[in-house]
C-alpha cells in the first residue's frame, strides 16, 4: 500500500470539521469525503492506488493512509473499476470503522470474489450492502438516492444524490451524458454536481502493449451537456488530474459553459480542497 505523502492531517481535519450543511473534500481521482452538519461522514470512491504502471501512472499525491481513517459512517462505490473499488484503499476503512459498503452488484463481486477483501481484513458480511437504481437509504440524517449512470466502460455503474437539509450533492461516478438526465435534473435541485472530466490521450493496450488513442471520461462538450441536463447550480469537474497522458485543464470549461443556463458556475478544486454547500 502506498504511504500517504501528507501524513494524516487531511483525515484529522475532516474529523474535526463542523459544517453547517454539507461539506465535500476532494481526494483526487474521483474520490470525495462528504460530511454533514450532524457529523455523518460518507466516503465516495476513495482511491490511493498507484494505477498499473507504466500503462496508468498516478499523477497526484497520495493524500491519506486508509489505516488512519477513524470516522466513516458509509463508503459508497459508483462502479467496479479498480480506481473506484479497491481493496487496499477501502477495506481498511471498513475494518477500522465498521462502516457499511454500499455498491452495485458488480462492484460487490469485485470486493467479495475478485479481491476477497475479507481474506485479509475483519469485515462482516452485513457490511456489504447491494444497491441499485431507485433505492434510497439513510446514513445518519443524510438521505442517499441511488440513480442511473451512463458509463459504457462499466458493467453496472450508478450515481448518488446526497441530501441533507436544503443541500443536495450529485456524484455521477464516470457517467457520460444521457437522455434520461433531463428527467433526473427536474427531480432534484442539485447545488453541487460532480462529473468526471478527461481528455483524449495515448495509453498502452492491455494485451498488446501498443499505444492506443484513448478517450476517458467526459470531453469539454460532454461534461457541460450533462451538467446542463442535470441542472447543476455548481459543476465540480473531477478525475482530470489523475492519469499521465490523460490529464486535462478544467479552466477551459468556463468557455463551454458560458452560453448555458446550467451550470450556473464552476467549482474548480484541487486535491485536498473543501467545498461547502
Amino acid at each position: 500500500m502506498p504511504t500517504s505523502d501528507w501524513d494524516d492531517w487531511l483525515v484529522r481535519d475532516i474529523e474535526v470539521a463542523d459544517p453547517d450543511g454539507l461539506a465535500a473534500w476532494y481526494l483526487g481521482c474521483n474520490g470525495f469525503v462528504v460530511k454533514a452538519g450532524d457529523g455523518t461522514t460518507i466516503w465516495i470512491d476513495p482511491y490511493v492506488g498507484l494505477g498499473d504502471p507504466p500503462r496508468t501512472v498516478r499523477m497526484i499525491p497520495v493524500p491519506f493512509d486508509p489505516a488512519d481513517v477513524e470516522a466513516a459512517d458509509a463508503v459508497l462505490a459508483t462502479h467496479e473499476h479498480t480506481d473506484h473499488v479497491h481493496g487496499p484503499s477501502q477495506a481498511p476503512i471498513l475494518e477500522s470503522t465498521g462502516a457499511p459498503f454500499y455498491a452495485p452488484d458488480d462492484s460487490l463481486a469485485v470486493a467479495r470474489d475478485e479481491e476477497d477483501w475479507q481474506a485479509d481484513h475483519d469485515i462482516a458480511d452485513d457490511q456489504f450492502v447491494a444497491v441499485a437504481e431507485g433505492d434510497t437509504f439513510e446514513v445518519g440524517e443524510v438521505t442517499v438516492h441511488v440513480e442511473f449512470a451512463h458509463d459504457p466502460d462499466a458493467t453496472h455503474p450508478v450515481s448518488y444524490v446526497i441530501e441533507y437539509g436544503d443541500a443536495t450533492l450529485f456524484h455521477g461516478g464516470d457517467t457520460k451524458p444521457h437522455d434520461d438526465f433531463e428527467e433526473l435534473g427536474e427531480a432534484y435541485d442539485v447545488d453541487l454536481g460532480i462529473l468526471a472530466f478527461g481528455t483524449i490521450g495515448t495509453i498502452d493496450d492491455k494485451e498488446t502493449g501498443e499505444p492506443v488513442r484513448t478517450k476517458w471520461y467526459n470531453t469539454e462538450n460532454q461534461i457541460v451537456e450533462a451538467a446542463s441536463d442535470l441542472q447543476f447550480d455548481r459543476l465540480l469537474p473531477s478525475h482530470w488530474d489523475m492519469w499521465k497522458g490523460l490529464t486535462a485543464d478544467p479552466k477551459v470549461l468556463h468557455h463551454h459553459a458560458r452560453s448555458f443556463a446550467y451550470p450556473e458556475r464552476l467549482e474548480i478544486v484541487e486535491i485536498g480542497d473543501r467545498v461547502d454547500l
